[in-house]
């Protein structure tokens, strides 16, 4: 469950990296009912702004400029100390790939990769702690990596955020499934999980691991309705995972992933 009250180590904010920001807007208003509020003031080359549900901030939006790269959501767990944690991951085999710097009076970000290449970001929250809105529809409700070593990815993020961990065999025999928990926090404050794959599985990324955001929706086969209308494609899915809900893997027109998750009720 994540909350808006970002305890450390916990995911507190996402944005998408768009090629088209526009069409970026209208997908994904058109899937999750988002309205796009642009920035203002920040001159031609800062194309981008903020996603709204209900009027509450969801998540961002900017422009993709980083020669070579896909577009993909980039998740930030809040921290205390964005030095600190640059530091905790380079003594644990990191790489730094924005150095950690202040975006004026709302805080202080840092972007990351872990060793074996899947990337990530904190946020050191100043006079703005985060997104608005989480775990109800139309909001992200969980974090989940897709790696080609678990051990190795346990051991990275457990030494940067102390996280804890709890194993759940998947269904059918397709392998461990690695729950994740806050510091310190108990098992219901779970926020998201990772599990391993081959390679071959992950050619979104090269090969190389990757985050993606779950977006809550009240109805999954609607929004992949609305997703394949609008440009996009389903991954995986839809499928019912017990006890979780129906959920599916889907790529936006640019082939950013993420999945929609309709939860079973409580």
């Amino acid at each position: 469950m994540i909350t808006t009250d970002f305890a450390p180590g916990s995911p507190c904010w996402l944005d998408l990296g768009a090629p088209d920001v526009p069409a970026a807007a209208a997908f994904y208003g058109a899937v999750l009912g988002w309205d796009y509020e642009p920035m203002t003031g920040g001159g031609e080359d800062m194309e981008g702004g903020m996603f709204r549900k209900d009027g509450k901030i969801v998540a961002g939006l900017g422009k993709l400029t980083e020669e070579g790269a896909r577009s993909a959501w980039m998740i930030y767990y809040s921290v205390a100390d964005a030095d600190a944690t640059t530091e905790a991951v380079e003594r644990a085999g990191g790489t730094v790939r924005v150095a950690p710097r202040d975006l004026e009076e709302w805080g202080r970000m840092a972007q990351y990769s872990d060793p074996l290449g899947g990337q990530f970001a904190v946020w050191q929250p100043g006079g703005n702690k985060g997104v608005d809105l989480v775990d109800a529809p139309g909001s992200l409700s969980w974090t989940e990596l897709y790696t080609t070593d678990a051990a190795a990815a346990r051991d990275f993020y457990g030494s940067v955020f102390g996280w804890q961990y709890s194993d759940m065999e998947m269904p059918g025999g397709g392998g461990t499934y690695t729950l994740i928990t806050p510091a310190g926090l108990p098992q219901e404050r779970m926020q998201g999980g990772l599990m391993e794959l081959p390679a071959e599985h992950l050619a979104l990324a090269g090969g190389r691991p990757y985050w993606h955001p779950v977006f809550d929706v009240v109805d999954c086969d609607a929004a992949i309705a609305k997703v394949t209308e609008n440009g996009g494609s389903v991954q995986m899915g839809p499928d019912d995972a017990e006890g979780v809900g129906r959920l599916a893997v889907c790529l936006d027109p640019s082939s950013a992933d993420f999945v929609v998750l309709t939860p079973t009720p409580e």
